[in-house]
This record gives C-alpha cells, structure tokens and sequence, in this order.
C-alpha cells in the first residue's frame, strides 16, 4: 500500500472526510466571507465537542448569565402511548433557563461573539433582531444583564402578548410588524433597521453563532445526560439552528442517529408545499431556515427526501400540538407550550416505530406553556376563568362562602 493510500485509510478511520465535507457544506450554506477560517473554526469545534465532556454545572455562586444551559434532560412516562417499543422518550427541559426558553443559548453565545469580535460595546450599541418571541426575550434579558440597548422587531399578532409585556419588562423596545407582510418583509425591515448608525442587527435567523451555541454546548449536554446513547433527535423548525448543531454533534458521536426536523402539517415549506396559517407558535416563520440544506433550492424541487444532516421531515397540525400540550401537563405534570406539545407528540410517534426498538428518542422542549396564555391552548381555561373571577367581587358579607367550585361547575 502506497503512502497516499495509508494516509486515505487513515484519514478514513478518523472520520477526517465526513467532518471535512460536513464542514464544508455547512460553509457554503451560510457563504461565509473567508470560507478557510470558517471550515477551520468549525472542525476545531467538533473536535473539541468530541471529547470535551458536558461541561460542568456553575458553582453556588456566578453570575446570573452563567446559569444558562446545563438543563435537565427528564424520561417521560405517563404521557406515552401504549405500544412504545423506545426503551427510552428523554426530553431536554429549556423552559429551565433563566430567561424561560432554548433561544436563551443563542442569545448570550451571539451577543458574547460579536463583543469577542470587537463589533459592539455595551452602552454604546442598540442591538436590534426579529423573532416570533422567545429569541427576543432572551436577547432582551442578556441586554439588560450586559447593559446593552436593544430593540425587538415581531410581527403584531395576538400570540406575541407574553412576549412583548416580557421584552418590555426588561427594557427592550418593541416594534410590531403588519403579520399580512410576510417572512421576507420583516427581514427587510429589520436589516434596514439594524443597518442603522449605532445599531447592531444580530440576526438569529442567518448568524453562524447560532447552530455553533447548539454544537458546542446543547448537543455534549444531551449526549453526556442521555450517557452516550441517543438513536433519534426530534426537533420542531423555527430558524433551524437547534437542529443543525445538535444534529451535527449527535451524528459526530453516532453516524446512526437519526434526526427528525418538524414543521406545521399546514405549512411544509421545507419540503416545498406553500406556507399556510397555523398555530405552532415558533415554528416556520414564513422562509427556509438558512442552517439547513435546500434553502437556495426553489419549492419544486424540495421534497420529504433526507437532506443534509435531516433523516426525517415531519409534521405535526396545530389542533395535535394543543392536544399534547394539555396532555403532557395533564400526566407528567410538565406544563409545555404548543411546540413541545408538537415535538413530544411526534417523539412518541417515532417511538412506537418498530426500528426503535430498544433505543433512545431525545425531544426538545423549548419553553414553558405559561408563556402562551394568549394561545387557543389556554382558551378553555382562560374562559372558565372569566366565569370564575367575576370583574366585581361579592361585597355582601352574608353571601355563601364558597362562590366557586370548578370541580362541581364541570358537572352543571
């Protein structure tokens, strides 16, 4: 054997070609300015990932910024199905962030980025991003601990209520959008804004630092938590970011693992059907996500074909996320929001599957459902409480003590 071809072997035997092309597409998805750097930053990152274990919880005391991440990655129970052949349904618990969800990764790992890069200074630039909410909260929450200006840009739809009172309270200001617009219009209108003097546009939606946050951190915590056995990932789409770097990192440790991405059943942008309304807040904002492959690919010919580091494009409807969310509150006790509801729906779904068998099925949930009050989830719940807490309480002394009992009302 010649020495170019022990070296092929070699290189081979490490694994060097796949990170090497991986990396490489990965480069040309986000057309970074100086590709070499790009490709050398993100093996480096894989390589570290590769054997860097979890890192550590913070100590007694830190800073509050450092209690993001390390979340608890749980085993669901009661809600499964009968027939789950999974040995294990394990879900990754974001809402325990300090700021509420998954997106709280990003935030800080974006804005502490572009401060390592000398691109902004606290008190001096206004930092300026769109989101359907939960990105825009933890930005807001790290802005504030920073001493960061900030400026949150989502479109004006019921749904953003929780999320707009949230940024406020942090001290964010808020520009809401016509909904009627459109994804791409909001981007426009959000770079021009970011464009501006003193202004700082952190663009969750195309920033490299964003699936980089999930490959350095989320996917080593669930692969060391789940110990070293995770056979499939689910994940609902919103900018994509969470999948491509937990799917990247959970492939780098088992070439097997299979990675399902979810979108709305009424809006399956990424395998080409038109967007549609629907009610899974979070997920498909109205575009492809820029961290995965096919976004330069026009809607004809993208399909529910694997793709990328995707195995698997599911989908889920808006009335079967409420359906689940209230379920998984009902019987674990764990009060998730319209997403999760939908990601752990389809998790369970995949369970059942005969080829998992024995294996380990790991489901985001990126927040908690209290932060979706104003979502068809809580309608009955918001309804019976209107009849419940009437606008003028009894003032009558002699009025029966109990003027409420929700359990007797369910039988009237």
């Amino acid at each position: 054997m010649s020495v170019a071809q022990d070296a092929h072997a070699y290189f081979h035997s490490q694994g060097v070609h796949e990170a090497l092309a991986e990396a490489v597409k990965q480069v040309v998805l986000e057309n970074a300015p100086d590709a070499l750097a790009r490709i050398a930053e993100l093996l480096a990152a894989r390589s570290a990932s590769a054997v860097a274990p979890a890192p550590a919880r913070p100590p007694a005391l830190c800073t509050y910024l450092e209690t993001v991440g390390n979340t608890p990655l749980v085993a669901l129970r009661k809600c499964l199905p009968d027939g789950v052949r999974a040995a294990r349904v394990l879900a990754k618990l974001e809402m325990s962030n300090p700021g509420g969800s998954l997106k709280d990764r990003i935030a800080l790992h974006m804005i502490e980025q572009a401060e390592k890069e000398g691109l902004i200074t606290p008190g001096v630039t206004t930092l300026v991003d769109f989101t359907s909410g939960n990105t825009g909260i933890g930005e807001a929450m790290v802005a504030a601990a920073k001493g960061y200006k900030c400026v949150i840009v989502m479109p004006q739809v019921p749904a953003m209520f929780e999320r707009y009172i949230i940024c406020r309270q942090f001290g964010a200001d808020v520009h809401l959008l016509n909904p009627a617009a459109g994804g791409d219009a909001f981007i426009a209108y959000v770079e021009e804004l970011g464009a501006k003097p003193g202004n700082f546009y952190l663009g969750q939606m195309s920033n490299r630092h964003n699936p980089e946050a999930h490959v350095l951190h989320t996917g080593p915590e669930i692969w060391a938590q789940a110990g070293g056995q995770v056979d499939f990932f689910v994940h609902g789409i919103g900018t994509g970011g969470c999948i491509a770097g937990v799917g990247s990192f959970l492939k780098s440790q088992n070439p097997q693992c299979k990675v399902v991405a979810l979108e709305p059943s009424e809006a399956r942008m990424h395998t080409g059907a038109p967007m549609g309304k629907h009610g899974i807040v979070g997920w498909m904002p109205g575009f492809h996500s820029k961290f995965l492959e096919g976004v330069d690919l026009p809607a004809a010919e993208l399909s529910d074909a694997p793709r990328g580091v995707v195995d698997e494009w599911g989908h889920v409807s808006t009335p079967e996320c409420v359906a689940w969310a209230t379920k998984v509150c009902r019987d674990e006790g764990m009060m998730v929001g319209p997403s999760a509801g939908a990601a752990i729906k389809y998790a369970c779904d995949v369970a059942c599957r005969p080829e998992a068998a024995g294996k380990t099925v790991v489901v985001i949930v990126p927040s908690h459902g209290i932060r979706y009050v104003q979502h068809p989830l809580w309608g009955p719940m918001k309804e019976e409480a209107a009849h419940a807490l009437p606008a003028t309480p009894v003032a009558d002394k002699g009025a029966p003590i109990l003027q409420w009992d929700s359990a007797a009302q369910q039988h009237d």
